[in-house]
């Protein structure tokens, strides 16, 4: 055989631009088009805005956002990572139950939490009124706690519902970890407890600061909570500064300084943890709880189940109880929160619908080793929508969704003789799109986990049997992407009916959603009416906790 047979022709990086390619790029451009308009109202309106809100707006704001981050950080961080090594360290009564109902707070959205806790901490409230009953009061003048429209308040009850994602990540690593280490630093001469802080601690680094940032983005997304309990964080300054002053300019700088906060949330994150590295040789058995009994297991019992009572139970009874009450005395729900139910689960379905379908778009794409790289680039960083806060994505989209109206309005003018009319900003569409832009991050994650468990011989052996690639997705990854794809339809449903911040700015006219009917009726005081809806949310996001604790959490170890 010659020599020229036998060399092959190198394989060429070809780009692959199709239909497909063009499609993903597009998603990836509507995700990035917020920020570039960001940017560009920023910068190219009045700078004496600037000057305002350096002098006025920004150093308050800042200066709450920056206490309220540090403050939440703390306390996820402590009840989180205690959390996770007592029940991965100890055995004690309830521990099994008591594993997955440490997530239960996930179910409950921020301004939920605020919303009943405060009227459960008012002066007049159960809370207080127990307290001077049992103390022989009988004035609020006479006694009264500190007053929870604080920033401990807020710092307190974030803290309370955002700590399962240090809980969940951490003790993940605690189960994985090799009891090895304990052992050999227990051999050297270290305590328990000084084994758990110079050896546990320090291994378990990066899932805990994974889990702050996660629970600190979240506290950035906040509009709810923050304005209830009366904090002024920049997230309510772009609020107030586009709705109560119309200032979009103003808005839009804020906004600004929100996203650096966020980039740098981020890169510290990452550049905390750039250089650690952990190998082990050994063979790896996993930590063996102690048993504790007596009084020993009596106060493990109340240490783990305080964040749950505090997180959860206490809002929920409160919710139950509440809509009991107004159901007592009305004896129907109004026709109102009936619409608002059902706007929420037709904006959550096809947003959920189409987020999932761009997610698989995207995650079959760019598994394509010829994608070429500019595009890969870009369809990561548009990955980070879910990182950019709800009011910050919402006045982003302001612009686009202007012109878009009025490149269609206009078109349907000159064509059928239309009226002018708003047909994204005057309807349910644009806070379609946002929760899309929002959330596509959750779906190609998901989904990317999902393909990259499928083995390539299965792939392989469909195109020796004459398979197209069209039809080995549809007879062969599609079937096995079921589970991914159900649990990322799940978050992104339950994620949606919760958004408060972009649904306050996008919603048309005479439109709610149950957050922004809650939000309407907490902010008049009337907590009894938006109990009900409340209710409902803490509801539709108990199905994913407690799917998601029967699939992390479903064996000890």
């Amino acid at each position: 055989m010659s020599e020229n047979t036998l060399q092959q022709p190198p394989l060429k990086k070809t780009q692959s631009f199709n239909a497909s390619t063009y499609l993903v790029l597009g998603v990836a451009l509507c995700v990035l088009a917020p920020v570039l308009t960001l940017l560009w109202h920023a910068f190219s309106g009045n700078f004496e805005h600037w000057n305002g809100l350096l002098q006025n707006v920004i150093p308050n704001s800042l200066g709450n956002t920056l206490v309220l981050l540090v403050g939440v950080a703390i306390v996820v961080a402590c009840l989180g990572t205690g959390s996770a090594w007592l029940t991965t360290a100890y055995q004690f009564p309830t521990r099994s139950i008591l594993m997955w109902a440490l997530l239960l707070p996930l179910a409950v959205p921020t301004y939920i939490m605020a919303f009943a806790y405060l009227d459960v901490m008012h002066p007049l409230g159960p809370v207080q009124s127990i307290i001077r009953d049992l103390l022989g009061y009988t004035s609020p003048r006479q006694f009264r706690l500190p007053d929870i429209r604080s920033m401990g308040g807020a710092i307190v009850l974030l803290g309370f519902v955002l700590y399962p994602y240090v809980y969940l990540s951490t003790r993940v690593m605690f189960m994985t970890q090799a009891a090895n280490l304990m052992e050999a630093a227990r051999t050297l001469g270290c305590t328990r407890r000084e084994a758990f802080f110079r050896v546990v601690i320090p291994m378990a680094r990066p899932a805990i600061a994974v889990g702050i940032s996660l629970a600190l983005l979240e506290t950035l997304n906040d509009i709810g909570a923050s304005e209830f309990l009366g904090i002024q964080t920049l997230t309510v300054s772009v609020y107030t500064t586009w709705i109560s002053r119309s200032n979009l300019a103003g808005a839009a700088q804020i906004a600004i300084f929100m996203l650096i906060v966020v980039t740098t949330l981020i890169w510290l994150e990452r550049h905390g943890r750039r250089h650690q590295r952990y190998a082990n040789t050994q063979r790896m058995h996993p930590i063996q709880p102690q048993k504790l009994r007596g009084m020993q297991a009596l106060i493990a019992m109340a240490l783990g189940w305080f964040p749950v009572i505090c997180g959860f139970i206490i809002p929920a009874i409160y919710l139950i109880a509440e809509s009991i009450k107004r159901l007592e005395a009305v004896g129907t729900v109004s026709d109102d929160l009936i619409r608002g139910t059902f706007n929420t689960i037709t904006v959550a379905a096809i947003a959920t619908f189409i987020t999932v379908a761009c997610g698989l778009l995207i995650a079959w794409v760019v598994r394509n080793p010829r994608f070429f790289r500019m595009g890969k680039f870009i369809v990561r960083a548009s990955s980070l929508g879910y990182a950019i806060p709800g009011t910050v994505l919402a006045i982003g989209l302001l612009t686009p969704y202007a012109i878009i109206d009025t490149f269609i309005s206009d078109s349907l003018s000159f064509l059928f003789q239309l009226p002018p009319q708003l047909y994204i900003m005057g309807s349910m569409s644009g806070i379609i799109i946002a929760y899309v832009i929002r959330f596509l991050a959750i779906s190609v994650g998901g989904i990317e986990a999902g393909l990259s468990r499928i083995p390539p011989s299965l792939e392989n052996a469909s195109r020796i049997l004459g398979h197209t690639s069209r039809k080995t997705f549809f007879k062969i990854h599609l079937p096995l992407l079921k589970p991914a794809i159900g649990a990322a339809s799940l978050l992104i449903f339950v994620d949606a009916m919760k958004e408060l911040s972009a649904t306050l700015l996008l919603r048309p006219l005479n439109f709610e959603t149950l957050s922004t009917w809650l939000y309407a009726e907490a902010a008049r005081g009337t907590y009894e009416e938006g109990a009900i809806a409340a209710l409902i949310i803490v509801l539709a996001g108990l199905l994913p906790v407690i799917i998601l604790a029967k699939s992390q959490l479903k064996s000890n170890y």
